[in-house]
């Protein structure tokens, strides 16, 4: 097994570890810690020793050999005994081992809902929960939230200490519970999805393990609430994105765009699966963000070419989505609709009106979009110009590698 495949079952099973963890003994906080040592344990000694014949069984003997010197460094064993006997509900006293599959439940589901725990805010939820089970690192989050790295670490930190201060058992929510978790559990899923999707950073184009795991998850989610819109929406959304991922890349490895992919390479099944879902939800109610953006995706994947696709109805319901969310990539992505369905300029002058967010100061989109609807136009040394500025400022090599060749194409005067 490779470097690259080891880091990559060590990212798949690090969410089911910790959970088990947490389930057995409790304390999210320092079983987390536990988890992570194991973890580097896990890439000193594989690659050397091989990979043991059940890994997740390998990685929760460490980390729970890991947790018990932790624990007893804190306190003496009696005192130690007592407070594990208050984490845990009396009937957890006796708990099966933190090896064992459940049958009846997903424990990854049951930490997802944890790190959604009414005691944190909405961005510590969906950043813990990115730490804990989508496996993102740090500075991936904070490029998510769009804020300093620093930031994310001390935001995750005050999370992990607010989830050992509630108290909280590790155990499926109530009902009414879960209600009021859900907008943070379907967030945490999007984000997860989004970053399999499209990295934020590194040299690989897609991060096939998260948005598949995003999608079981939510798959899980809709299981469990087959009634509710959003949930069928933001299946439905990831279903007809990934639908596109084995078009979306090149024989060298290269970023196809939208316009220029083979979309008989689209996968049909999960098209028809995703348009079935979004056609079943949207009557039911007042249609609500995931529903509306996989709306859109449905649009897009059900143009049998790229000119055919229905500007005006993507627009439209860029409106719509937008008096819902106040998000500048949304806004974003409405300009380019407008550029596409009413003309480049007039996508030119939303862009303009962005400038001034905070919050797309230094992302690569928004130079990116420039240069697209410039190179519409004609302006082609100042699309070039653009093109070049987006180039530097993403962190995502593929990207960058095809915005450079965007600008290579382009006259400098």
């Amino acid at each position: 097994m490779t470097d690259r495949q080891v880091v990559d079952l060590l990212r798949r099973s690090a969410p089911q570890v910790l959970a088990a963890l947490v389930r057995r003994y409790g304390h999210f906080d320092t079983a987390e810690d536990a988890v992570q040592e194991a973890m580097l344990a896990a890439a000193t000694k594989w690659p050397i020793d091989g990979v043991p014949d059940d890994p997740r069984a390998w990685l929760i003997t460490v980390a729970s050999r890991r947790l018990t010197d932790l624990l007893r460094n804190e306190q003496s064993r009696r005192r130690r005994e007592e407070t594990v006997a208050r984490w845990s509900p009396s009937r957890e006293w006796v708990a099966p081992p933190a090896d064992r599959r459940p049958a009846d439940s997903d424990d990854t589901l049951v930490l997802l809902f944890l790190c959604c725990h009414p005691a944190l805010s909405p961005t510590a939820q969906v950043a813990l929960t990115l730490r804990a089970v989508g496996g993102l690192g740090t500075a991936e989050i904070a490029r998510a939230f769009l804020v300093s790295e620093a930031t994310m670490g001390k935001r995750i930190g005050r999370a992990k200490q607010a989830i050992k201060a509630s108290g909280a058992a590790f155990a499926p929510p109530a009902a009414a519970e879960r209600d009021a978790r859900l907008a943070a559990v379907l967030h945490v899923l999007y984000l997860v999805f989004t970053e399999g999707y499209a990295p934020t950073s590194g040299p690989d184009l897609h991060r096939v393990e998260l948005s598949a795991e995003a999608i079981r998850l939510t798959r899980l989610v809709h299981r469990l609430l087959p009634d509710d819109g959003e949930v069928a929406g933001l299946l439905a959304l990831m279903l007809l994105t990934d639908a596109r991922r084995p078009a979306r890349t090149g024989p060298g490895g290269e970023l196809v765009p939208m316009a220029e992919q083979d979309r008989s390479r689209w996968d049909r099944a999960m098209i028809e699966e995703g348009v079935a879902l979004i056609t079943a939800a949207l009557p039911r109610g007042v249609p609500g963000p995931y529903q509306l953006q996989a709306a859109i995706a449905a649009v897009h994947d059900e143009a049998p070419a790229y000119a055919e696709t229905d500007w005006p109805q993507i627009m439209l319901l860029y409106e719509r989505l937008m008096r819902l969310v106040d998000n500048p990539i949304i806004a974003l992505n409405h300009a380019v609709a407008v550029a596409m369905a009413v003309g480049p300029r007039a996508g030119l002058r939303l862009l303009d009106e962005l400038a001034d967010d905070e919050r797309l100061r230094t992302d690569h989109r928004v130079p990116a979009v420039r240069a697209h609807l410039l190179e519409l136009l004609g302006e082609k040394a100042a699309a070039r110009e653009s093109y070049l500025r987006a180039a530097r400022q993403t962190t995502s090599l593929p990207t960058q590698r095809y915005l450079y060749a965007r600008a290579a194409a382009l006259p400098a005067d």
